[in-house]
């Protein structure tokens, strides 16, 4: 293997470096392709991974679960009714106890500092299935699409449409520094990510030398402009229902929407979005049904890039 990742945790992509992030999509790359011949090495036959979801998942629970099995391991589904993680036991708690049973320990919650202490005192893997502020698998799902349209990343100009604050926002502005990507992002100025991340992804898109650059605007239009990808995600995300109309009102004018499609003068732009939609709020039918909308594909990408991370870090690879 050309990068040891064996033992690493995956909690955000600032942890790797470009030259991991970019080995990581040639794996995930390779296992879809064996999978679908359907040569299954088992690679990370006789482990157990603990899956630990606070928030509820289709996309992440199937594919974790689904990549263990291909690969040979046992997975096991935990939430917050079957445990007492977070109610009678706390996390370090949960942490040393789950890590003398399992190989592995995915999370997908709320508050980002309750992976970061999972990690710290488990002594196996830790994955970020989703945090309040990251959620690197599905970025290197999203990256594995775009590499697959257009054949590199490098150069490429991503927008992101909406809440451009929120842990899709934020992680797609750190892969696309780290990857050579132009990332935009575009929304009202109070959702715009914090200065210091900002100025953080500026560094690593410097640091990469694949020429990045991080933008904002509150401007949809411009922003589109060139755009080979268009992104959007829920205007507000579980936890968050209170905010719901206050949302609607300051995002209508960041609708996807065929005819901001059309305002990027680029007949090859496609559609990303990490699901669930609400259509008919950030995306349109239309758009979400049309050929530039490749949101299926890429989320069967969050199996095979979840099984590459799970392969690389606890696998016999």
């Amino acid at each position: 293997m050309p990068f040891n990742l064996h033992g690493r945790n995956f909690l955000t992509l600032k942890d790797f470096t470009t030259q991991e992030i970019e080995f990581l999509l040639t794996l995930a790359a390779d296992l879809k392709v064996k999978k679908r011949i359907r040569d299954r090495r088992q690679l990370m036959r006789g482990r157990s991974v603990a899956l630990i979801f606070e928030k509820p998942s289709t996309r992440t629970r199937c594919a974790f679960a689904i990549a263990a099995s291909d690969e040979g391991a046992h997975s096991e589904y935990l939430n917050r009714n079957d445990i007492h993680f977070g109610t009678k036991e706390d996390t370090k708690d949960t942490a040393r106890v789950l890590g003398r049973m399992f190989d592995g320990i995915q999370f997908r919650g709320f508050k980002h500092s309750t992976i970061e202490e999972l990690a710290k005192y488990a002594g196996v893997p830790v994955w970020n299935g989703l945090t309040d502020d990251y959620h690197p698998t599905q970025i290197l799902a999203d990256m594995l699409t775009i590499k697959e349209r257009f054949g590199e990343l490098k150069g490429r100009r991503l927008v992101y449409v909406g809440d451009a604050r929120n842990n899709m926002g934020n992680s797609l502005m750190i892969g696309s520094a780290k990857l050579g990507v132009h990332y935009v992002g575009c929304s009202p100025k109070s959702l715009q990510p914090t200065p210091e991340l900002v100025a953080e992804c500026r560094r690593i898109a410097e640091e990469s030398t694949l020429g990045s650059t991080i933008t904002l605007t509150d401007d949809p239009k411009e922003a589109v402009r060139g755009a080979d990808v268009i992104y959007t995600d829920v205007w507000y995300s579980m936890g968050e229902e209170d905010k719901a109309a206050e949302r609607k009102k300051m995002l209508e004018p960041y609708q996807v929407n065929m005819d901001l499609i059309k305002s990027t003068g680029n007949d090859e732009t496609i559609f990303l979005h990490c699901l669930p939609a609400v259509k008919g709020n950030e995306v349109t039918e239309e758009v979400f049904e049309s050929p530039r909308s490749m949101v299926f594909d890429e989320a069967e990408n969050r199996l095979h890039t979840i099984k590459a991370v799970m392969v690389a870090t606890i696998g016999d690879i």
